[in-house]
């Protein structure tokens, strides 16, 4: 497997692969050598979160993989001469899980009440020989939130996808990855709303065109105002100094 690059867009790491896949062969080997990491799927509004919001660009500083997951992370790049290729998070969530041995597990976590369990089901439809560790929704009381906390610790399974939305995914990840310090910590946002059947991807011309955010806003129009990070981030990454 090659090494990854480092590149950097408004003082936030971007890591580079030539062939996406090689994301989940390198976190999955950083396991085996009990190493955990923690993933980031960097798109155009969460960079725009970052620039505002010093502690979650400290966090993105931080973290072991930052993958280019928005079409406007990509452009920014080429604009530098730089070919990236896309790796939406959704994607990268089930290269990693595709490549689990039955002997390694994956808890889904977030969510609204029922949709972790049908995502997991989903899987295990999928692949009958994965090992699901455990579903939790991400709508916990304090209390039940530190028993939450015991399970995963007690569970301790290779993979945990959270779908809590940015940034409370990154810093709850941040906050907790030391319940589980071997494991594979992956943001995945909407997931587990498309696994569970609740929401489609984007048609693949969308996604192959870098056109996947317009998609979204044909099919969810009350988002046109999340959108305007893109433009937003144009300008503010082609002026960062």
């Amino acid at each position: 497997m090659g090494e990854l690059q480092t590149l950097s867009v408004m003082g936030l790491p971007v890591h580079w692969s030539d062939r996406g896949e090689h994301y989940a062969d390198w976190l999955l080997l950083r396991q085996q050598q009990g190493l955990g990491s923690h993933v980031v799927t960097l798109n155009a509004e969460m960079a725009m979160q970052a620039d505002r919001n010093p502690p979650l660009k400290q966090l993105i500083q931080q973290t072991e993989l930052v993958i280019p997951d928005g079409a406007g992370i990509v452009l920014y790049f080429r604009l530098q001469g730089k070919t990236l290729q896309r790796c939406p998070g959704i994607e990268l969530a089930e290269a990693v899980l595709e490549q689990l041995r039955p002997e390694q597990s994956v808890f889904f976590y977030g969510g609204a009440p029922g949709v972790a369990e049908a995502a997991a089901q989903e899987w295990q439809q999928r692949n009958p020989q994965l090992k699901v560790a455990g579903v939790q929704h991400g709508y916990l009381t304090p209390e039940e939130q530190l028993a939450f906390q015991d399970q995963l610790k007690a569970l301790q399974p290779t993979v945990i996808l959270l779908a809590l939305g940015v940034p409370r995914q990154e810093f709850w990840t941040a906050d907790h990855r030391h319940l589980c310090p071997n494991a594979v910590w992956i943001g995945v946002g909407g997931s587990f709303d498309i696994w569970a059947g609740l929401k489609e991807r984007a048609p693949a011309w969308f996604c192959n065109n870098h056109l996947e955010w317009l998609y979204r806003l044909y099919k969810e129009p009350w988002r046109w105002r999340r959108m305007l990070a893109l433009p937003k981030f144009a300008i503010r990454a082609l002026t960062y100094s």
